[in-house]
């Protein structure tokens, strides 16, 4: 019985200091700071859409500084900031937002919140969608710092810069179609979903720069009227193809070793196309923090720990309105989110907060993959989640700005 006794007690002395440890990092009294959740050995395996729910959520008013260049602060415990993002981060934890993965908020340059939910890891690549599209256009503006385009070389006919092609076979209107346009989704390219699914049967004509070829041959020819904004993923697989055929080593080798090795992108996954060239639409994964670096080098012009990575006059122009669009275009608008438009696959909208407007540039992806930056309130906010029901806009605009201003 004594024995019995002595082990009930270790085992309450035991858990009671793993409740201590396990404590969150925003209560009252934590007894220890909790690590960031991570990919466990026994999950290396799994698919992002495998992994399994955190069984609690990761809330961090005071981030950790890792070994991957983004420079840490804390959110004033005192202030009325901090006690609305931590409203704001257990309501999504208590699954009132939908399924929220994760939310990250930079302010002055400085990672100053970091929580994960549901399939949420520190070290696990999210599924990007069309924010892919964002990082094809920093690529290409790398391209052009580095001289192997220039910034005229955006309106000149896209088919100059692939030798491969036949051009005799083209629908006619396809020399109309420069970088600007496919950079705008203003192509003029207009294949129906069966056409492309018949196409993608036919692998062959897919591989290298016939991928082009087959394009600019089954289309209807490209007109003035044709040339509108058309959201869709021929337009960026066009400026993948040019950025591969320009670059020493092609898309591939110089994406990672031009953006995502200057930037200390190690945790990614980026699909290939059929054509055999990086997935341009779609298909790229980001950690949370990744996601981060891409905001801070949009926010800070092109420019990552005092290199220029990207021309300044490319990016002015990437983030720059290109293209007005209506209330009704596919950009998610809301009582407190309107004046949509577009620039070089990044979208641009007005954030209200009271009587005030906030101009916004953002990457996003389907499902909830947003990186948001607001330069009057110098913040970047990186949400990733897996859901298509979530307003991010509007629950960043009526939510989070107000805690800043």
């Amino acid at each position: 019985m004594n024995i019995f006794v002595k082990h009930l007690i270790v085992i309450a002395l035991f858990s009671s200091i793993s409740t201590s440890l396990q404590a969150n990092t925003l209560d009252t009294k934590p007894c220890a700071k909790e690590s960031a959740p991570a990919v466990l050995a026994t999950q290396e395996a799994l698919s992002f859409w495998d992994f399994p729910n955190l069984e609690k959520p990761y809330l961090e008013a005071k981030p950790t500084l890792r070994a991957d260049g983004i420079e840490v602060g804390k959110l004033d415990k005192d202030s009325s900031t901090h006690a609305n993002i931590i409203a704001l981060a257990k309501e999504i934890a208590n699954k009132q937002h939908s399924d929220i993965d994760s939310l990250l908020i930079a302010h002055n340059d400085k990672l100053i919140f970091e929580s994960y939910y549901l399939r949420g890891r520190v070290d696990l690549p999210h599924p990007q969608a069309s924010a892919t599209k964002s990082y094809v256009s920093m690529a290409l503006g790398r391209a052009i710092e580095l001289g192997h385009l220039s910034m005229a070389d955006l309106h000149k006919p896209l088919i100059e810069f692939l030798k491969h092609l036949d051009t005799n076979k083209l629908v006619e209107g396809a020399d109309t179609i420069t970088l600007h346009k496919a950079l705008t989704m203003r192509s003029g390219i207009r294949l129906t979903r069966p056409q492309l699914d018949e196409l993608a049967k036919q692998t062959t004509l897919m591989k290298g720069q016939a991928q082009v070829q087959t394009y600019l041959q089954h289309s209807p020819a490209i007109t003035a009227q044709s040339q509108h904004f058309n959201y869709q993923n021929l337009d960026p697989k066009l400026v993948m193809q040019v950025l591969d055929a320009v670059v020493p080593g092609g898309a591939k080798a110089f994406i990672k070793t031009e953006l995502l090795d200057k930037l200390g992108i190690e945790t990614y996954q980026w699909a290939d196309d059929v054509s055999g060239l990086p997935m341009a639409p779609y298909h790229s994964q980001m950690t949370s923090r990744n996601m981060l670096k891409w905001g801070q080098l949009v926010k800070n012009k092109g420019k990552w720990k005092g290199e220029q990575l990207i021309s300044k006059a490319f990016m002015n122009q990437a983030t720059h309105r290109h293209v007005r669009l209506g209330q009704d275009d596919i950009f998610f608008t809301g009582d407190h989110v309107n004046n949509p438009a577009y620039g070089y696959y990044f979208w641009h909208a007005t954030m209200k907060v009271g009587d005030k407007h906030y101009t916004t540039t953002s990457a996003q992806g389907g499902g909830g993959q947003y990186i948001i930056l607001v330069d009057e309130l110098d913040l970047i906010i990186v949400f990733t989640a897996s859901t298509g029901e979530e307003r991010i806009m509007e629950l960043t605009a009526q939510r989070i700005l107000p805690a800043f201003i």
